[in-house]
């Protein structure tokens, strides 16, 4: 089992840049799948990014291609997300999730555990 606690999140102007951290307990981190997905108000759990458990292979949804970049520092436990040319509508609340195994990395369901969430608004 993994605990994750995301940080980074917070209040930034159109334009600007942001790194979300996502720190995970235990000792098998490098095995896990890591993703990032944000959720805004009313709105369904999106999927932005995932890296797979030695960082050989990163995934990226349309919309943040480009401006998104996804890595992981395994020897620290760590995933990161460097969040550049924010847009108001990247405002969400910003999610970590780590998955065993082998499926679709671009879904919800794929991913055991969670973070508790990171807000991250944007103002234009």
């Amino acid at each position: 089992q993994v605990q994750l606690v995301e940080s980074g999140g917070g209040l930034m102007q159109a334009g600007g840049s942001l790194r979300l951290s996502c720190a995970a307990s235990g000792r098998t981190f490098s095995s896990y799948t890591m993703g990032w997905f944000r959720q805004a108000p009313g709105k369904e759990r999106e999927f932005l990014s995932a890296i797979t458990w030695g960082g050989a292979s990163t995934f990226y949804a349309d919309s943040v291609k480009g401006r998104f970049t996804i890595s992981r520092d395994n020897a620290k436990n760590t995933a990161f997300l460097q969040m550049n040319s924010l847009k108001p509508e990247d405002t969400a609340v910003y999610y970590c999730a780590a998955a065993l195994g082998v499926g679709n990395l671009r879904v919800v369901g794929f991913y055991a555990y969670w973070g508790q969430g990171t807000q991250v608004t944007v103002s234009s």
